[in-house]
């Protein structure tokens, strides 16, 4: 055989025939295009399970409050009930039991939720736990802890929700004078 008798170099499976060239091509072509219309399926889906997830997300953000709001809604109720006994008594001193027992199912529900009061009074004073609004002089504590506490804050687990005004100690006054 010589090299014009059809031998393409040994290359087997490729006759050379216009029909099976067309056919092959036409094979290859349909692959192609379930493979493409695959790829866009899976893109598709992709693309709506993200979706999904983001609206699931919003939608858990949006409420992420409601068990806590459902426990404060008590607390209300017994507010407005201390409001209208109140109006319909004249001695205060029911009222103030009142506002206190509401006062301490506050606490409780806070508490419940893992958000507590920051006690600040005495500790060393932290830049990342207390704002500080002002500094006075104390006898009873050292430079540098925390005098007098102007506004409660609190915590949730480790995180501060409101840190605690607080005044801090500059030490007493005689040893501050002295230097």
């Amino acid at each position: 055989m010589t090299s014009g008798d059809g031998d393409f170099g040994g290359r087997e499976g490729c006759s050379g025939d216009p029909a099976s060239l067309e056919e092959e091509l036409q094979r290859l072509e349909e692959e192609l295009a379930v493979a493409h219309d695959g790829a866009l399926r899976a893109q598709a889906e992709l693309e709506n399970f993200r979706k999904r997830s983001f609206r699931e997300l919003e939608e858990e953000r949006k409420y992420a409050c409601l068990p806590l709001m459902r426990d404060l809604l008590p607390v209300v109720d017994n507010l407005e009930r201390a409001i209208q006994a109140a109006e319909q008594s004249t001695s205060s001193a029911g009222l103030l039991d009142g506002v206190k027992m509401v006062a301490q199912q506050l606490l409780t529900i806070l508490g419940q939720h893992q958000c507590e009061r920051i006690d600040a009074y005495g500790s060393i004073f932290d830049p990342n736990m207390h704002e500080a609004i002002g500094q006075l002089h104390c006898d009873t504590h050292p430079a540098g802890r925390v005098a007098e506490v102007a506004l409660d804050g609190y915590k949730m687990h480790n995180r501060v929700v409101r840190p605690p005004q607080v005044f801090v100690s500059l030490g007493p006054a005689e040893e501050r004078e002295s230097d």
